[in-house]
């Protein structure tokens, strides 16, 4: 099947052929016709199936006719992130090549000034994400009561990300009678739930189980300890052929904590987070994409959506401590048909608890393999060892003795002197407890433990006898 084949017009079907695109793909072939059609869809399919232009093609032969009027949009798209905004407005400016149709783009970071001259104009798509565009309302710069058309994209991400509030507060704002496509990566209860709010009617569209993982990324597991992350890390990224990698943190302090590490030791590396600023975001990212920096360390919130073109790595340097992020995280490799590989570095008692929860909802285990510094990966693809379950089983087991076992030595170090001399409490009172007295007799007779505004204390203050000690007071001795 091709494009022109889906009703979009001619003009359309000629700007996506000479983008190289050739055949729509699952989720675009089910939701283009019905979008055309006018009705309302609750869509879902994982990352990096073509869901933007799913929804952007047929948005633009629906305003092919029409003029938009100053501070009335005739369309909105809500996203979750300022990346993931940016990312449709490329698309939506690449597919309309053909049209004639004017575009802004609202997000923080962002000067007003430059956002209301082009809302002044006119615009048939606005792209945004709800708190600017609430900003926007709020300043009297744009209204709401013409859009014909309305996308909710990402929902899933709005609802984890706390943006449902504003993103009900923005539809009440636009007509009752538009159109309402409203996309998420999976549709669980709760999503439906909350796309029951927006829509009418919906045609409901799946391409894909939820959360399922895509059979183009080779997905791999090193267990190790949380001290040995870093080496570990820095020893993958020199026994493969990296190209160009995302590598995903849990926090962002940790983020630009790695960047300097993996700077130091030879590796560029740029930080994409939520707390920097919108210019040093898109910087960051456009040296990635342009390939001038191979590695971007990143959260999951900025990275959620992004689309970057041929990426061969994922690592997790953090497991992730939901099943879902898994599943998104390693959806940014292996796309458009091409294979991509995916390492998860985990240690500690809770990575086991979220590998077991990755692997429950994937419905399979994660290869497990270990390094070695003259044979490379071991249990991976490339050798016949991962053929053998038993060997992976074996691998596996015995990685996680190794993080039960250092997390016991961790426990160990941690017990200080203060509990010996706790109180039992079935001791009767006047004595003294059996382990308390033990370590006190372990204590340095002479050691000083006094404030600088006390008098030296006796060598022995337990009162303990001259025979115990061996110590003579001065007095006995003249």
């Amino acid at each position: 099947m091709k494009f022109s084949d889906l009703g979009l017009s001619g003009e359309l079907s000629q700007a996506v052929a000479a983008l190289g695109y050739e055949s729509p793909t699952p989720i675009q072939e089910k939701s283009i016709p019905v979008v055309l059609m006018g009705r309302d869809i609750l869509g879902s399919a994982q990352t990096g199936t073509g869901k933007t232009a799913s929804f952007t093609l047929p948005m633009i032969d629906i305003l092919a006719s029409g003029r938009a009027k100053a501070r009335l949009p005739r369309s909105l798209i809500l996203a979750p992130t300022r990346e993931l905004a940016a990312q449709v407005a490329d698309s939506f400016e690449k597919f309309s090549i053909n049209n004639k149709l004017s575009m802004a783009l609202l997000i923080g970071g962002v000067s007003f000034a430059d956002q209301n001259a082009a809302l002044s104009k006119g615009v048939d798509v606005l792209i945004a994400t709800p708190g600017r565009l609430l900003d926007h309302f709020e300043r009297g710069k744009v209204l709401l009561n013409d859009v014909k058309v309305l996308v909710i994209d990402e929902a899933d991400r709005m609802l984890d990300m706390g943006f449902i509030p504003d993103v009900e507060r923005i539809v009440n704002l636009l007509p009752r009678m538009r159109q309402t496509l409203f996309f998420s990566a999976t549709l669980s209860d709760d999503i439906q739930k909350i796309g029951s709010k927006f829509v009418m009617n919906p045609k409901i569209i799946e391409v894909a189980p939820p959360a399922s993982t895509a059979e183009t990324v080779a997905q791999h597991l090193i267990w190790t300890d949380t001290k040995s992350k870093r080496q570990v890390l820095r020893d993958l990224l020199g026994i493969e052929q990296v190209k160009n990698a995302v590598i995903f943190c849990n926090r962002k302090r940790d983020i630009s904590t790695l960047v300097k590490s993996l700077t130091n030791h030879g590796f560029a590396a740029v930080a994409l987070h939520g707390d920097m600023t919108q210019s040093a975001r898109l910087e960051a990212l456009q040296k990635f994409k342009d390939g001038d920096v191979p590695l971007m360390i990143a959260s999951d919130v900025a990275a959620r959506g992004l689309d970057i073109a041929g990426l061969s790595h994922v690592f997790n340097f953090d497991v992730p401590m939901s099943a879902e992020d898994y599943v998104h995280r390693i959806g940014r490799t292996g796309r458009a048909g091409k294979s991509g590989r995916a390492f998860t570095i985990a240690a500690g008692k809770d990575d086991i608890k979220y590998i077991g929860a990755i692997e429950k909802l994937t419905s399979k285990p994660i290869p497990t393999i270990k390094i070695d510094k003259k044979n490379g990966l071991i249990g991976s693809a490339s050798t016949a060892v991962e053929d053998d379950a038993s060997s992976n089983e074996n691998i596996k087991t015995d990685a996680k003795q190794h993080v039960a076992k250092s997390d016991a030595n961790k426990a160990k170090s941690r017990r200080t002197k203060p509990a010996a001399i706790t109180a039992d409490a079935d001791a009767k009172p006047g004595t003294v407890p059996k382990v308390a007295a033990e370590k006190t007799d372990k204590r340095p007779a002479h050691k000083n433990r006094n404030r600088d505004d006390e008098l030296p204390s006796p060598p022995d203050c337990q009162g303990r006898t001259m025979e115990e000690t061996g110590h003579i007071p001065a007095f006995l001795t003249r």
